[in-house]
Protein backbone atom coordinates (compact mmCIF):
# COMPACT_ATOMS: atom_id res chain seq x y z
CA UNK A 1 0.00 0.00 0.00
CA UNK A 2 2.98 2.37 0.31
CA UNK A 3 4.82 1.37 -2.24
CA UNK A 4 1.04 2.10 -4.54
CA UNK A 5 0.58 5.74 -2.57
CA UNK A 6 4.25 6.58 -2.96
CA UNK A 7 4.09 5.81 -6.73
CA UNK A 8 0.89 7.43 -6.99
CA UNK A 9 1.26 10.78 -5.79
CA UNK A 10 5.24 10.75 -8.50
CA UNK A 11 2.50 9.99 -10.72
CA UNK A 12 0.52 12.96 -10.06
CA UNK A 13 3.22 15.39 -9.61
CA UNK A 14 4.17 14.08 -13.29
CA UNK A 15 0.87 14.55 -14.72
CA UNK A 16 -0.39 17.56 -12.61
CA UNK A 17 2.57 20.03 -12.78
CA UNK A 18 3.08 20.03 -16.23
CA UNK A 19 -0.12 20.89 -17.09
CA UNK A 20 0.20 24.03 -14.52
CA UNK A 21 1.21 27.62 -16.02
CA UNK A 22 4.95 27.73 -14.94
CA UNK A 23 4.28 30.46 -12.74
CA UNK A 24 1.93 29.04 -10.84
CA UNK A 25 4.23 25.98 -10.87
CA UNK A 26 7.27 28.09 -9.55
CA UNK A 27 5.15 29.59 -7.29
CA UNK A 28 3.87 26.11 -5.87
CA UNK A 29 7.15 24.88 -5.33
CA UNK A 30 8.58 27.86 -3.15
CA UNK A 31 5.41 27.40 -1.01
CA UNK A 32 6.32 23.79 -0.91
CA UNK A 33 9.86 24.08 0.21
CA UNK A 34 8.95 27.04 2.65
CA UNK A 35 6.42 24.67 4.33
CA UNK A 36 9.32 21.72 4.47
CA UNK A 37 11.75 23.82 5.67
CA UNK A 38 9.62 25.32 8.70
CA UNK A 39 8.88 21.93 9.70
CA UNK A 40 12.71 21.56 10.29
CA UNK A 41 12.33 17.39 9.04
CA UNK A 42 15.36 15.39 9.25
CA UNK A 43 16.08 15.96 5.32
CA UNK A 44 16.52 19.87 6.51
CA UNK A 45 18.54 19.36 9.23
CA UNK A 46 20.82 17.03 7.41
CA UNK A 47 21.14 19.87 4.52
CA UNK A 48 22.09 21.86 7.49
CA UNK A 49 24.60 20.16 8.87
CA UNK A 50 26.12 19.58 5.46
CA UNK A 51 26.10 22.93 4.92
CA UNK A 52 28.12 24.05 7.93
CA UNK A 53 30.78 22.06 6.86
CA UNK A 54 30.51 24.11 3.35
CA UNK A 55 30.19 27.26 5.05
CA UNK A 56 32.50 26.61 8.40
CA UNK A 57 32.05 30.68 9.22
CA UNK A 58 28.31 30.64 9.29
CA UNK A 59 26.10 31.24 11.76
CA UNK A 60 22.71 29.94 12.81
CA UNK A 61 21.11 32.70 10.87
CA UNK A 62 23.10 31.96 7.79
CA UNK A 63 22.75 28.20 7.57
CA UNK A 64 19.14 29.03 7.92
CA UNK A 65 19.02 31.16 5.09
CA UNK A 66 21.07 28.94 3.19
CA UNK A 67 18.52 26.02 3.94
CA UNK A 68 15.85 27.58 3.18
CA UNK A 69 17.38 28.63 -0.31
CA UNK A 70 18.82 25.11 -0.82
CA UNK A 71 15.29 23.80 -0.63
CA UNK A 72 14.04 26.66 -3.15
CA UNK A 73 16.53 25.46 -5.27
CA UNK A 74 15.78 21.35 -4.59
CA UNK A 75 11.72 21.86 -5.24
CA UNK A 76 12.74 24.12 -8.28
CA UNK A 77 14.35 20.90 -9.41
CA UNK A 78 11.66 18.76 -9.18
CA UNK A 79 9.12 21.25 -10.35
CA UNK A 80 11.10 21.76 -13.74
CA UNK A 81 11.64 17.99 -13.74
CA UNK A 82 8.14 17.33 -13.83
CA UNK A 83 7.72 19.90 -16.13
CA UNK A 84 10.59 18.92 -19.15
CA UNK A 85 9.03 16.29 -20.68
CA UNK A 86 6.39 19.41 -21.71
CA UNK A 87 9.05 22.42 -22.51
CA UNK A 88 9.97 22.64 -26.00
CA UNK A 89 12.55 21.46 -27.16
CA UNK A 90 14.43 24.97 -28.38
CA UNK A 91 14.52 26.02 -24.53
CA UNK A 92 17.22 23.01 -23.51
CA UNK A 93 19.23 25.47 -25.90
CA UNK A 94 18.28 28.61 -24.13
CA UNK A 95 17.50 28.06 -20.76
CA UNK A 96 21.19 26.47 -20.11
CA UNK A 97 24.29 28.46 -20.40
CA UNK A 98 27.61 25.97 -19.44
CA UNK A 99 30.96 27.83 -19.33
CA UNK A 100 33.47 26.03 -21.39
CA UNK A 101 31.45 23.69 -22.66
CA UNK A 102 34.16 23.55 -25.81
CA UNK A 103 36.12 20.98 -23.82
CA UNK A 104 33.39 18.04 -24.15
CA UNK A 105 32.65 19.43 -27.49
CA UNK A 106 36.82 18.88 -28.67
CA UNK A 107 36.34 15.94 -26.53
CA UNK A 108 34.32 14.23 -28.56
CA UNK A 109 35.39 15.43 -31.78
CA UNK A 110 38.30 13.90 -31.13
CA UNK A 111 36.99 10.40 -30.51
CA UNK A 112 37.89 10.04 -27.35
CA UNK A 113 35.11 9.01 -24.71
CA UNK A 114 34.03 10.69 -22.37
CA UNK A 115 32.84 11.11 -18.87
CA UNK A 116 31.04 14.25 -17.29
CA UNK A 117 30.71 13.27 -13.57
CA UNK A 118 28.45 15.79 -11.46
CA UNK A 119 27.66 16.33 -7.78
CA UNK A 120 23.68 16.75 -6.85
CA UNK A 121 23.88 20.21 -8.22
CA UNK A 122 21.20 21.94 -10.11
CA UNK A 123 19.43 20.22 -12.61
CA UNK A 124 21.48 17.33 -13.93
CA UNK A 125 18.43 16.13 -15.69
CA UNK A 126 17.57 19.32 -17.77
CA UNK A 127 21.79 19.23 -18.02
CA UNK A 128 21.30 15.76 -19.80
CA UNK A 129 18.56 17.27 -21.91
CA UNK A 130 21.11 20.10 -22.71
CA UNK A 131 23.39 17.68 -24.02
CA UNK A 132 21.50 15.66 -26.12
CA UNK A 133 20.10 18.60 -27.71
CA UNK A 134 22.55 21.34 -27.67
CA UNK A 135 25.56 19.33 -28.39
CA UNK A 136 23.37 16.67 -30.31
CA UNK A 137 25.12 13.30 -28.50
CA UNK A 138 22.89 10.67 -26.60
CA UNK A 139 24.65 9.75 -23.29
CA UNK A 140 24.57 6.62 -20.92
CA UNK A 141 24.31 6.97 -17.43
CA UNK A 142 23.49 4.88 -13.93
CA UNK A 143 20.31 5.23 -11.75
CA UNK A 144 19.85 3.97 -7.74
CA UNK A 145 17.11 1.92 -8.43
CA UNK A 146 14.44 2.80 -6.55
CA UNK A 147 11.63 1.43 -4.26
CA UNK A 148 9.29 0.90 -5.17
CA UNK A 149 9.89 -0.63 -8.60
CA UNK A 150 7.39 1.03 -10.58
CA UNK A 151 8.89 4.30 -9.36
CA UNK A 152 12.22 3.56 -10.68
CA UNK A 153 10.61 2.62 -14.01
CA UNK A 154 8.76 5.71 -14.26
CA UNK A 155 12.36 7.58 -13.67
CA UNK A 156 14.24 5.37 -16.36
CA UNK A 157 11.34 6.22 -19.28
CA UNK A 158 11.40 9.73 -18.03
CA UNK A 159 14.69 10.18 -18.83
CA UNK A 160 14.94 7.90 -22.01
CA UNK A 161 12.36 10.21 -23.05
CA UNK A 162 14.72 12.78 -23.05
CA UNK A 163 17.78 10.76 -24.67
CA UNK A 164 19.58 9.03 -22.42
CA UNK A 165 20.15 5.42 -21.62
CA UNK A 166 19.79 4.64 -18.39
CA UNK A 167 21.56 1.35 -16.78
CA UNK A 168 20.61 0.52 -12.71
CA UNK A 169 23.47 0.95 -10.28
CA UNK A 170 22.69 -2.75 -8.53
CA UNK A 171 23.07 -5.94 -10.56
CA UNK A 172 27.19 -5.72 -11.53
CA UNK A 173 26.57 -5.41 -15.43
CA UNK A 174 26.71 -1.42 -15.46
CA UNK A 175 30.43 -0.99 -15.60
CA UNK A 176 31.04 -3.06 -18.55
CA UNK A 177 28.07 -1.25 -20.41
CA UNK A 178 29.73 2.06 -19.82
CA UNK A 179 33.23 0.99 -20.76
CA UNK A 180 32.08 -0.75 -24.46
CA UNK A 181 30.23 3.17 -24.79
CA UNK A 182 33.31 4.94 -24.05
CA UNK A 183 35.79 2.67 -25.64
CA UNK A 184 33.19 3.32 -28.56
CA UNK A 185 33.83 7.01 -28.08
CA UNK A 186 30.75 7.89 -26.76
CA UNK A 187 29.40 9.87 -23.53
CA UNK A 188 28.97 8.66 -20.02
CA UNK A 189 27.33 10.82 -17.43
CA UNK A 190 27.60 9.94 -14.01
CA UNK A 191 26.35 11.78 -10.33
CA UNK A 192 29.53 11.12 -8.39
CA UNK A 193 29.52 12.82 -5.53
CA UNK A 194 27.80 10.30 -2.61
CA UNK A 195 29.01 6.17 -2.77
CA UNK A 196 25.86 4.21 -3.01
CA UNK A 197 27.96 1.24 -2.54
CA UNK A 198 30.35 1.19 0.44
CA UNK A 199 33.40 0.75 -1.68
CA UNK A 200 34.31 3.72 -2.92
CA UNK A 201 37.49 6.00 -2.34
CA UNK A 202 38.24 7.82 0.68
CA UNK A 203 38.76 11.98 -0.21
CA UNK A 204 39.30 15.25 1.94
CA UNK A 205 35.94 16.88 1.16
CA UNK A 206 35.38 20.09 3.27
CA UNK A 207 38.34 19.72 5.45
CA UNK A 208 37.01 16.18 6.49
CA UNK A 209 36.46 12.32 5.16
CA UNK A 210 34.23 11.31 2.73
CA UNK A 211 33.84 8.75 0.50
CA UNK A 212 32.86 8.69 -3.49
CA UNK A 213 32.61 6.31 -6.23
CA UNK A 214 35.80 5.09 -7.93
CA UNK A 215 33.52 4.46 -11.25
CA UNK A 216 34.47 7.32 -13.20
CA UNK A 217 38.24 7.08 -12.03
CA UNK A 218 38.12 3.27 -12.93
CA UNK A 219 36.66 3.86 -16.27
CA UNK A 220 39.01 6.74 -17.41
CA UNK A 221 41.94 4.40 -16.86
CA UNK A 222 40.26 1.44 -18.23
CA UNK A 223 38.94 3.18 -21.83
CA UNK A 224 41.16 6.28 -22.04
CA UNK A 225 37.84 8.64 -21.64
CA UNK A 226 38.67 11.97 -20.70
CA UNK A 227 37.11 13.04 -17.18
CA UNK A 228 35.58 16.47 -16.84
CA UNK A 229 33.72 17.55 -13.72
CA UNK A 230 30.52 19.39 -14.44
CA UNK A 231 28.95 21.98 -11.71
CA UNK A 232 25.57 23.42 -12.23
CA UNK A 233 23.73 26.35 -9.99
CA UNK A 234 20.81 28.68 -10.61
CA UNK A 235 20.87 32.66 -10.24
CA UNK A 236 17.60 34.77 -9.91
CA UNK A 237 17.17 34.41 -13.95
CA UNK A 238 14.97 31.29 -15.09
CA UNK A 239 18.50 30.29 -16.74
CA UNK A 240 20.65 27.45 -15.62
CA UNK A 241 24.01 27.61 -15.55
CA UNK A 242 27.19 25.37 -15.13
CA UNK A 243 30.44 25.14 -15.67
CA UNK A 244 33.07 22.39 -17.38
CA UNK A 245 36.15 22.13 -15.46
CA UNK A 246 39.92 21.15 -16.96
CA UNK A 247 40.10 17.10 -17.48
CA UNK A 248 41.40 15.46 -14.63
CA UNK A 249 44.66 13.18 -16.31
CA UNK A 250 45.21 10.18 -15.01
CA UNK A 251 48.45 9.99 -13.33
CA UNK A 252 51.68 8.39 -14.87
CA UNK A 253 53.14 6.87 -11.65
CA UNK A 254 51.25 4.46 -9.62
CA UNK A 255 49.08 1.29 -9.12
CA UNK A 256 45.24 1.10 -10.61
CA UNK A 257 44.35 1.93 -7.08
CA UNK A 258 46.18 4.53 -6.88
CA UNK A 259 45.84 6.25 -9.37
CA UNK A 260 41.98 6.23 -9.00
CA UNK A 261 42.59 8.05 -5.40
CA UNK A 262 44.56 10.30 -6.66
CA UNK A 263 42.11 11.11 -9.58
CA UNK A 264 38.92 11.01 -7.25
CA UNK A 265 40.77 13.21 -4.56
CA UNK A 266 40.71 15.71 -8.09
CA UNK A 267 37.55 15.25 -8.36
CA UNK A 268 36.04 16.22 -5.25
CA UNK A 269 38.39 19.02 -5.13
CA UNK A 270 36.29 20.41 -8.33
CA UNK A 271 33.08 19.56 -6.96
CA UNK A 272 34.25 21.55 -3.87
CA UNK A 273 34.80 24.12 -5.70
CA UNK A 274 31.78 24.71 -7.31
CA UNK A 275 29.78 23.80 -4.10
CA UNK A 276 31.48 26.52 -2.46
CA UNK A 277 30.83 28.97 -4.94
CA UNK A 278 26.74 27.92 -4.84
CA UNK A 279 26.05 26.07 -2.34
CA UNK A 280 22.56 26.56 -1.84
CA UNK A 281 22.16 24.87 -4.99
CA UNK A 282 23.84 21.80 -3.82
CA UNK A 283 21.19 19.06 -2.72
CA UNK A 284 22.57 17.25 -0.58
CA UNK A 285 19.58 16.28 1.99
CA UNK A 286 21.87 12.95 3.22
CA UNK A 287 24.85 11.95 5.19
CA UNK A 288 27.41 12.17 3.34
CA UNK A 289 30.91 12.49 5.67
CA UNK A 290 32.21 8.94 7.37
CA UNK A 291 32.23 10.94 10.83
CA UNK A 292 28.07 11.51 10.15
CA UNK A 293 27.88 7.72 8.94
CA UNK A 294 29.18 5.89 11.85
CA UNK A 295 27.12 6.75 14.45
CA UNK A 296 23.40 6.84 13.76
CA UNK A 297 20.97 6.04 15.94
CA UNK A 298 19.38 2.78 16.21
CA UNK A 299 15.45 1.82 17.03
CA UNK A 300 16.54 1.66 20.91
CA UNK A 301 17.73 5.12 20.63
CA UNK A 302 21.42 4.00 21.04
CA UNK A 303 24.55 4.52 18.23
CA UNK A 304 25.63 2.06 16.10
CA UNK A 305 27.86 1.62 13.30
Amino acid sequence: MKDRLIDGLYGLGWGAVKMLPEPVAAALGRRIADLAWRRRGKGVLRLESNLARVVPGADEARLRELSRAGMRSYLRYWMESFRLPAWDRERFRTDVEIKDAHILQDGLAAGRGVILALPHMGNYDLAGAWVTTKIGVPFTTVAERLKPETLYDRFVAYRESLGMEVLPHTGGAAFGTLARRLRAGGLVCLVADRDLSASGIEVTFFGDTARMPAGPAMLAQQTGALLLPVTLWYDDSPVMRGRIHPPIDVPEAGDRDGKAAVMTQNLADAFASGIADHPEDWHMLQRLWLADLEARPNSSGTEKP
